[in-house]
């Protein structure tokens, strides 16, 4: 699984952030592909005012589906519409997602998937080499 997320600064002005977001989110709800879109709103940090306001996570089945849909018409307008806050408030952020998984972290797989594998692996260190 795939992750685009978009990182928002703390607003010098909310107000205007808030009716850009809302036209932004607007757009993104209608971007082909999305699995899954979370909201992180930061309510604060142990070191003080945090740097951060709020993180919009994208998630999506591939490289290929994430690439199809920001390319995509309304994928290009919502990013259009992130050009209104100033320079410099966002970032663009890129991720693989990985699962704890049994004490270790992994890419998201299936675990039947993962089963069947070790079983081969281990049918085909039993078997005699001919």
């Amino acid at each position: 699984m795939i992750k685009f997320m978009i990182v928002f600064d703390q607003p010098e002005d909310p107000e205007n952030f808030e009716n850009v977001y809302q036209d932004f989110l607007a757009l993104v709800e209608r971007m082909p592909h999305i699995l899954r879109r979370q909201v992180v709103h930061i309510t604060g940090s142990p070191q003080g005012a945090p740097k951060f306001y709020r993180i919009l996570e994208l998630y999506f089945e591939s490289t290929a589906t994430q690439q199809d849909a920001l390319m995509s018409q309304i994928g290009q307008e919502a990013g259009q519409e992130l050009s209104r806050l100033p320079q410099g408030a966002v970032q663009l952020l890129f991720a693989d997602v990985y699962e704890e998984e049994g004490g270790r972290t992994s890419p998201i797989t299936s675990p039947a998937k993962d089963r069947e594998e070790t079983l081969d692996t281990e049918a085909e260190a039993e078997s005699p080499a001919e």
